[in-house]
């Protein structure tokens, strides 16, 4: 009987193995699944409609993979990530508090945004509206769910940290920087087919040049994700662009004036 006993519970050990066994292969395959066909659906409707920010989290889930949990890693590496984590701040109610942040000194970081989603019509909600069109997966963990609200919340605070503008080419060099702080696959799919059009859409221009000056503006200057935003909104915005390593977008500004004034010249001709 202690032989039928002990061959049971090695049985019922081994199941509860597999179990484990099958749990965590499903996990992997869920966070490190691909969706091309989605993922190509969603960067066809963008390159069409460039304001149709509801396709880029379309690309990003359908190409999710483990970024989360591999920024959740280094955050966890850092002392000040640690603290982060910890806390787990909410950065939109600090962005959406118009009255406080028109109240900011000129030239701060926070009156900054606020003129620049003012003047684009913009707010930390219509962000967050927009990433709704984009169903999340479920076995996220809490950590992770942060993250990626963050890295979404910010994304307007990283235009005006950087400086680039939310025409076209503006956005792609801004998804290059910003691929370059936290990998993403679905940023990368992106810059990959805008870029690509850009460039035949603009032979003459250096478009390439300008999107990796963003990769170079990402890779020098210090992780946005690591910044207590909250804490910063009130400083001077060159003082934390200097304080963090951020460099001025040379190319992107030279290429945007050339598109401008040919774009303007355009004009002049059909009027």
């Amino acid at each position: 009987m202690g032989d039928i006993n002990a061959i049971f519970r090695a049985f019922i050990g081994q199941q509860n193995r597999d179990q484990g066994v099958y749990k965590a292969i499903k996990r992997w395959f869920d966070r490190n699944r691909i969706q091309p066909v989605k993922a190509g659906l969603a960067v066809a409707r963008l390159i069409k409609d460039p304001d149709d920010t509801g396709q880029v989290f379309k690309v990003l889930e359908a190409l999710r993979g483990d970024s989360l949990s591999r920024a959740a890693a280094r955050l966890r590496a850092d002392s000040q990530g640690l603290k982060l984590l910890r806390d787990q701040p909410n950065i939109v109610s600090a962005l959406n508090d118009r009255e406080a942040l028109a109240k900011l000194p000129e030239g701060s970081v926070g009156r900054a945004y606020y003129n620049f989603v003012h003047l684009e019509g913009l707010s930390a909600d219509g962000l967050i509206a927009s990433s709704d069109e984009a169903p999340r997966i479920d076995d996220m963990d809490q950590t992770e769910r942060w993250l990626g609200d963050r890295l979404r919340d910010i994304h307007d605070l990283q235009h005006v940290m950087t400086g680039y503008g939310r025409d076209t080419l503006g956005e792609l060099c801004l998804l290059s920087f910003m691929t370059t702080q936290t990998p993403s696959r679905g940023i990368d799919f992106i810059v990959f087919f805008g870029r690509r059009k850009g460039q035949k859409d603009n032979p003459s221009l250096d478009i390439n040049g300008a999107i990796d000056e963003g990769r170079e503006i990402g890779a020098q200057s210090q992780w946005m994700l690591l910044t207590r935003w909250e804490d910063r909104l009130h400083e001077p915005l060159s003082d934390v662009r200097k304080a963090l390593g951020f460099q001025a977008p040379v190319k992107y500004r030279e290429t945007l004036r050339t598109i401008q004034a040919t774009l303007a010249a355009e004009e002049r001709v059909a009027a």
